[in-house]
């Protein structure tokens, strides 16, 4: 008799309980070790060389395909193989004109990855809105992490090189990819703001602000002038899709805050200030990063006006750059500090992704592969109307709205190249979900 209880409670115990979770989200566990990986080092290696990461991403790509297989399952509807599909086309006909084989197959794996196979997983492991609140709150928990670290590369003058002190804010990216930290934090708080203004519970909505405002420092230190933009910009627009009074208190209240830190307690008020004003700054004693960014962007558009329909090939804009790129470029950018010794990094890219697509594989590839952000955009948006009104899934809409938009506006100062570049297409995908998942707003996601 005395015996009965102990094994009935076996079923109730926490470790049972766990393993339920666990099962229970079976499908969507190797997407959440995809983000979990980048919260490791990734070392100072330079180069396109893959990373963990990469390839967790591509165990994630095999999981789903063996999965459909094993299920049976139609993997996409008509709509979805449309813009999915997109991407596929215009990036196969532009690595026809590539410099090499190499430089082909190269571009071709890249942009699958980011743009095709791995957000397609991702939409097909997200089973309902349970799964995608759970890839949510790991991004969040991810930009903690790595902001924390940053936060103590900043206090401890361990960080990146900047103004010549080792004080910027890159967490286990290192100083090779200074973006790395800025757009995972930037992730984060997206989700944070997103789930504190849709959240089902008040406590979720008071977790996920807390969340929120402890994010803001490691962004800020970061000095990344796209990221703050895009941020900036995409949580206005989460904020006011809100709701207008909402909004007015809530920016009122940032506006006070930032007055407060910067105005009266000055935190990081010169450098920050500088930083801002550096990206206006072209012909007044221009910051150098910016006449780089500035005359890349030229050189891109140069070459994408000597071949519009199919650019100069794919991977081949560092082989064209220094023919198209006017004397105000320089060699490279200084990198120092996280435990990377001085050197020169050359620059490879134009930093801006419309213009490597334009520029290295011409105008008909930009607009089938913008016209697939642009059809996840527009399909994300409609479903957040509705969600609006029936009032389920708010969060989950905000979420995928505020992150696409994040990107697409960060895009414009950034590319894909880099060790956080496989968190993108996790962002890709949660966009793709909930832009065409009938499981999104059906009854199947209305967990």
């Amino acid at each position: 008799m005395t015996v009965l209880p102990a094994v009935t409670g076996l079923g109730t115990s926490p470790l049972s309980e766990g393993l339920r979770h666990a099962r229970r989200a079976g499908p969507v566990l190797p997407v959440l070790l995809l983000v979990a990986m980048l919260a490791l080092p990734v070392g100072a290696s330079e180069g396109s060389g893959g990373t963990p990461a990469d390839a967790v991403s591509g165990l994630v790509v095999v999981f789903c395909a063996v999965r459909l297989a094993r299920r049976r399952e139609r993997p996409l509807a008509r709509t979805g193989l449309v813009v999915l599909g997109l991407p596929v086309v215009a990036v196969a006909v532009a690595a026809l004109g590539a410099g090499s084989a190499a430089n082909a197959l190269d571009g071709l794996a890249r942009y699958y990855q980011i743009l095709v196979l791995v957000p397609a997983a991702v939409l097909l492991l997200v089973r309902d809105r349970r799964d995608f609140r759970l890839l949510a709150w790991a991004l969040v928990a991810l930009g903690l992490w790595q902001g924390a670290i940053g936060v103590h590369q900043y206090l401890t003058g361990t960080g990146a090189s900047y103004a010549g002190e080792d004080i910027r804010a890159v967490g286990t990216f290192g100083a090779t990819d200074v973006m790395g930290m800025s757009t995972v934090v930037a992730y984060g708080l997206v989700c944070a703001v997103a789930l504190a203004l849709g959240g089902e519970t008040p406590r979720v909505r008071i977790a996920a602000g807390v969340c929120a405002v402890a994010l803001v420092v490691p962004l800020a230190l970061s000095f990344s002038r796209g990221a703050w933009i895009a941020t900036a910009v995409a949580c206005v627009l989460l904020i006011v899709l809100g709701g207008p009074r909402r909004a007015l208190r809530l920016l009122a209240a940032a506006a006070a805050a930032a007055v407060v830190l910067v105005g009266g307690f000055g935190v990081g008020s010169s450098m920050l200030e500088e930083r801002l004003s550096s990206i206006t700054q072209v012909t007044a004693a221009p910051d150098q990063s910016v006449t780089d960014r500035y005359t890349m962007w030229a050189a891109a558009i140069d070459m994408w006006q000597e071949r519009p329909a199919t650019g100069v090939g794919l991977k081949n804009f560092p082989a064209y750059r220094d023919g198209h790129a006017s004397i105000a470029l320089s060699a490279g950018s200084d990198v120092a500090g996280a435990g990377a010794a001085y050197h020169r990094q050359p620059l490879l890219s134009p930093h801006n992704m419309y213009l490597l697509i334009l520029s290295e594989q011409g105008l008909l590839s930009l607009c089938a592969i913008a016209g697939s952000w642009a059809a996840l955009l527009v399909c994300g948006a409609r479903r957040l109307a509705t969600a609006h009104r029936g009032g389920r899934g708010l969060d989950c809409a905000l979420i995928a709205c505020g992150l696409l938009t994040w990107q697409l506006v960060d895009f414009v100062y950034s590319d894909i190249g880099g060790p956080s570049t496989v968190l993108t297409a996790v962002v890709f995908g949660l966009a793709a979900w909930w832009a065409l998942s009938p499981a999104a707003t059906g009854t199947a996601g209305k967990q």
